[in-house]
């Protein structure tokens, strides 16, 4: 028999952490509370309802709560990660580590979309988590339909690869971008999710743009074509098409200063500088990538 171990992330969810604990420990092995920084009673009742617990001095952010729950596993086949709040429901654990069961799967994502759009998610969030959707894919080459769900299983041998860089919440974005480093099987299984529960407590907007801040800075080091050639050649054709219009105003006399089509040859330049740094970027990222793998 596989031994299941769940990782609950916590930060002052003791109104929901003691059911949350109780409802998951009757489809796993071992349940892993990180208590991230709670000034409640999060802690004491997680013990009480059976959790091996690991508290933080103060509130390190979700990534950091993973990453020592993630230390703490020793001997699990298979870990799965759900959020303390009760907004994920336990007894979808058996269809969500099916896949890595069946050895069809290295880590299994919980998705909300899979089938089309959950009318239950507020719509200002889904718009936000389309855009972390879009930016995480591009990032990663991947074609995830929920990319910022904390309901995920992980086979074993997938533990070391993680890096655990992004303390916030960002560690979702980050996890698949490590799994497609690595060529792991990614498979997703549809999962449901309350909205009548507190949820996190960061405000949701605030927190996208962290999210987002910290997706950009990894476009910026995986894919720089996206991060730098496609603007820059934006740039460039902008530039071009606006310096056309100034030297026709120039001719005809509509204007008697090159300093406008001289400041646009310039933002060309520019352009054309990015456009050739996203191609140098992305070759060198090529080759170490080849020399790695060698």
């Amino acid at each position: 028999m596989a031994k299941i171990t769940a990782i609950l992330p916590a930060y002052n969810e003791e109104v929901s952490i003691g059911s949350m604990v109780l409802r998951t420990s009757q489809y796993v092995d071992q349940v892993i509370v990180v208590d991230d920084g709670s000034t409640d009673e999060t802690a004491k009742i997680a013990k009480m309802a059976g959790a091996e617990v690991k508290s933080h001095p103060t509130n390190m952010g979700k990534g950091a709560a993973l990453k020592t729950g993630f230390s703490m596993v020793k001997d699990a086949d298979v870990v799965v990660t759900i959020d303390a709040d009760g907004q994920h429901h336990p007894k979808e654990i058996p269809a969500l580590i099916k896949p890595i069961l069946d050895g069809k799967a290295d880590v299994v994502n919980g998705s909300r979309y899979m089938n089309g759009s959950d009318d239950k998610t507020p719509r200002y969030r889904r718009v936000g988590q389309k855009v972390l959707d879009k930016a995480t894919n591009i990032t990663s080459g991947l074609k995830i339909t929920d990319t910022q769900s904390g309901y995920r299983a992980f086979a074993k041998n997938t533990i070391p690869l993680f890096r655990f860089q992004d303390s916030g919440y960002g560690v979702e974005s980050e996890m698949l971008v490590d799994a497609a480093k690595n060529n792991m099987r990614i498979v997703e299984v549809e999962i449901g999710v309350r909205y009548d529960v507190d949820g996190s407590s960061q405000n949701p907007i605030s927190q996208g743009i962290q999210v987002l801040t910290r997706i950009i800075r990894d476009i910026e080091l995986n894919k720089p074509l996206y991060y730098f050639t496609i603007p820059g050649l934006i740039i460039v054709v902008v530039g071009l098409v606006i310096s056309l219009f100034f030297i026709r105003d120039y001719i005809t006399g509509k204007s008697i200063t090159m300093a406008p089509t001289l400041l646009m040859i310039m933002f060309t330049l520019a352009g054309i500088f990015m456009t050739f740094t996203g191609i140098i970027l992305d070759s060198i990222s090529r080759l170490i990538e080849r020399s790695i793998k060698k």
